[in-house]
């Protein structure tokens, strides 16, 4: 018969199979990423593959990256700021409210509006692209901020998460009480059940800003300038700029050295906010997870 210490041994075996497996298939390319930025463009081809290179090639890649176009890297950065921004704000203020209001009130036709909401929020974004054109093209946005903002600003994941925190993780008795102290609905929702949903309003909040900041084909076709596009959109502009995948480029070069940091600054403000938010995000997520 297998002993007690036999028995611990497979659970640890298997939990290091896995975290070996994440390693590699994770942590292993975005270590390389960090380190292809601090080489030039041979050391990156013919050296070690997670070799560091040096801090003078990673300032000279950082040069390179802000000179093309003028410093268009940090003005599509700061695009892609704006962007999120203004579009969590909106989504924050409409999304809380529409998701306590279905899920406190009873009205005709939420059934429906619940099942509508589910169905689109499980449908894949870029089905969506096409239908929002022809709808901001209709009203003559096409080309402007609010093209990507409003769209953005439409995020029914979040009124589906707030439903269900607010239908199982506040109490309802709370509520009531506060309804027969003669508090009206509006104060219901700001004084008491707002200050609690304060986890599940940061994930909403994180979820929809990582959405917005990693969203390519809907700014790739709403913003046909270049000093509009956020940067993700512009890291696919830099890509058709490297010589090894495009042949045909001229004198605005990159390097992939340079495109390699170029992701790296596209995706730090994601990991910033991650940092700051993960106490919110983690009380978020359990929240709900038992009933009253």
């Amino acid at each position: 018969m297998p002993t007690s210490s036999s028995r611990r041994l497979v659970p640890r075996l298997l939990t290091g199979s896995v975290l070996l497996v994440f390693l590699v298939f994770f942590v292993l390319p975005v270590l390389w990423l960090v380190l292809a930025a601090t080489k030039t463009d041979q050391q990156l081809v013919h050296g070690s593959p997670l070799s560091f290179g040096s801090w003078h090639a990673l300032k000279a890649n950082w040069d390179a990256l802000t000179a093309f176009q003028d410093n268009a890297v940090l003005q599509w950065l700061g695009n892609s700021t704006l962007y999120a921004l203004i579009s969590l704000v909106i989504t924050l203020c409409v999304a809380v409210p529409a998701g306590y209001a279905l899920a406190m009130t009873e009205f005709r036709g939420r059934h429906t509006l619940l099942v509508s909401t589910l169905v689109v929020m499980l449908m894949p974004t870029a089905t969506l692209v096409v239908p929002l054109f022809l709808e901001i093209n209709a009203v003559r946005l096409i080309g402007t901020m609010w093209s990507i903002v409003l769209p953005y600003s439409f995020y029914p994941f979040g009124v589906y998460l707030t439903y269900i925190y607010f239908t199982t993780a506040v109490p309802k008795d709370l509520l009531a009480a506060a309804r027969m102290d003669g508090c009206s609905e509006f104060g219901v929702f700001r004084h008491i059940a707002l200050p609690l949903a304060t986890p599940v309003v940061a994930l909403v909040g994180f979820f929809s800003f990582v959405a917005n900041w990693t969203n390519y084909f809907l700014p790739y076709v709403m913003l046909p300038e270049s000093g509009q596009m956020p940067i993700q959109v512009g890291v696919g502009t830099l890509l058709s700029n490297v010589p090894s995948f495009n042949p045909a480029v001229g004198t605005l070069a990159i390097e992939r050295p340079q495109l390699a940091l170029a992701t790296l600054v596209a995706i730090t403000p994601v990991l910033i906010v991650f940092l700051f938010a993960q106490r919110f995000l983690v009380s978020g997520m359990l929240a709900g997870a038992t009933k009253e």
